[in-house]
């Protein structure tokens, strides 16, 4: 009775370790798309896409107005993969993850860098969908600022 119960509970411990959760995988898709965009792989950026994908950004003007900017995700990923000199480096961190279903949302505060240089912070906001072969990103949002970043 004694092995068995060592035994149900070894496997009861060991069980997350084995066991990917669909956190993780909106987190790889994620991470994915930003080591693509550190390597200026266009190829594997464009594969943690959906299609019809959708950009878009908020700013303040110089008088502090705030503005939508929609986007063009073609014209981000020919960036991505057109040689350059220095490394596109964004740098995250994990905030709030939200699942229902197909549907998902992260919100992840960053700094960027443009090799060593810091260049802009904020925050990027994800919606995600799972689709067959896995979790796609379906729309971004930013903000974007160069000073009061997060630490």
């Amino acid at each position: 009775m004694k092995k068995l119960f060592l035994a149900t509970l070894l496997m009861a411990l060991a069980a997350p370790a084995f066991c990917q959760t669909d956190k993780d995988d909106i987190k790889k898709t994620i991470t994915t798309m930003f080591d693509a965009m550190r390597k200026g792989d266009s190829t594997l950026m464009r594969s943690t896409f959906a299609d019809g994908i959708v950009f878009q950004g908020i700013s303040s003007k110089k008088d502090g107005t705030v503005v939508l900017k929609n986007e063009n995700p073609d014209a981000f990923i020919k960036t991505v993969g057109t040689p350059h000199k220095e490394i596109y480096d964004e740098r995250i961190t994990w905030g709030d993850i939200k699942i229902d279903g197909p549907l998902a949302s992260a919100w992840t505060p960053y700094k960027f860098y443009v090799g060593t240089k810091f260049s802009h912070c904020g925050v990027d906001f994800y919606q995600l969908m799972k689709t067959k072969t896995g979790w796609k990103i379906i729309y971004i949002v930013d903000t974007r600022r160069a000073d009061n970043c997060p630490e």
